[in-house]
């Protein structure tokens, strides 16, 4: 197995700081707008797009939740292993709010169609929108594509994008794996 660098922390920090600036040009008022981390990854994600909205460019009060999709998506009976559910917090309402969707990777988009389903438990949305660090671009099988985007990689179906995290991993960085 192999393992090459695709982003450093410095470049992950970045590129965070870009995605934050980039919704602030489109978000202009947070009061209609929520943040949603997509569990179990995307929540990492989030919490650091919203730290940075917050404490560098002094956005108040934006309100951050996480969803669970482990039984909204569209395989999770295909599987021999137990599914282990994550935990869903929204405690704000969602009816005729801005949702942006965070998540790390954007692959096939079958996890951000399971969340357009989610969410419709907490009401209905005016809007939303995706950002995610990594857009593997040529392995959709659904016609989704990111509203907010660190960077493309163009990954072959059996390379894996592995992003870690300072609160997960001990470091932040993006990789590219070939078994």
């Amino acid at each position: 197995m192999s393992q090459k660098v695709l982003l450093t922390a410095k470049e992950v920090t970045i590129i965070l700081h870009r995605l934050a600036c980039q919704i602030i040009e489109k978000h202009a008022d947070f009061s209609d707008t929520i943040l949603v981390g997509i569990q179990p990854r995307g929540v990492y994600l989030a919490e650091r797009i919203k730290q940075i909205l917050e404490n560098v460019y002094l956005t108040p009060e934006i309100k951050l939740g996480y969803l669970d999709i482990t039984f909204f998506r569209d395989d999770f009976r295909r599987t021999d292993k137990p599914l282990e559910a994550n935990k869903t917090k929204i405690n704000f309402i969602v009816e005729n709010k801005k949702v942006i969707f965070i998540d790390d990777v954007l692959f096939t988009g079958r996890s951000i169609r399971s969340a357009l389903t989610a969410i419709q438990s907490f009401g209905r949305p005016s809007e939303i929108e995706l950002l995610v660090l990594i857009d593997r671009r040529f392995s959709r099988n659904l016609p989704i594509q990111p509203d907010y985007r660190g960077r493309q990689v163009d990954a072959i179906n059996n390379e894996k994008v592995k992003v870690s995290w300072i609160e997960n991993d001990g470091q932040d960085g993006v990789y590219l794996i070939t078994s």
